[in-house]
């Protein structure tokens, strides 16, 4: 059974940084894209953010590329997801994912964090 643990949420100043960590337990393939989405009050789930196990090939929602980077490490079995700029409407609720195949979307997903806050003041 795949579980997956967020952490590294918080508050933080518009412009500041965070870094997330996703901690995988459990047996995932070499075929699944890990990574993150989040959900803002009263919008629907977005994805951000995702990296391929085996390629590393990473995808990033356009609101976030150039200030966020997503690392895979395989000994620790986690995926980082450093936030760097935040801006107050990168507040949400982000979720750590898993899928197998190289879809981004909600509603493909297999396995999912229980999310972790992340609230960016002006």
């Amino acid at each position: 059974q795949v579980q997956l643990v967020e952490s590294g949420g918080g508050l933080v100043q518009a412009g500041g940084a965070l870094r997330l960590s996703c901690s995988v337990s459990g047996f995932i393939s070499e075929y699944y894209r890990i990574g993150w989405f989040r959900q803002a009050p009263g919008k629907e789930r977005e994805g951000v953010s995702s990296i391929n196990v085996r390629t590393r090939s990473t995808y990033y929602a356009d609101s976030v590329k150039g200030r966020f980077v997503i690392s895979r490490d395989d000994a620790k079995n986690t995926v980082t997801l450093q936030m760097n700029s935040l801006k107050p409407e990168d507040t949400a609720v982000y979720y750590c994912a898993a899928a197998n195949g190289d879809s981004w979307y909600a509603d493909v997903m297999e396995y999912w964090g229980k999310g972790t806050p992340v609230t960016v003041s002006p």
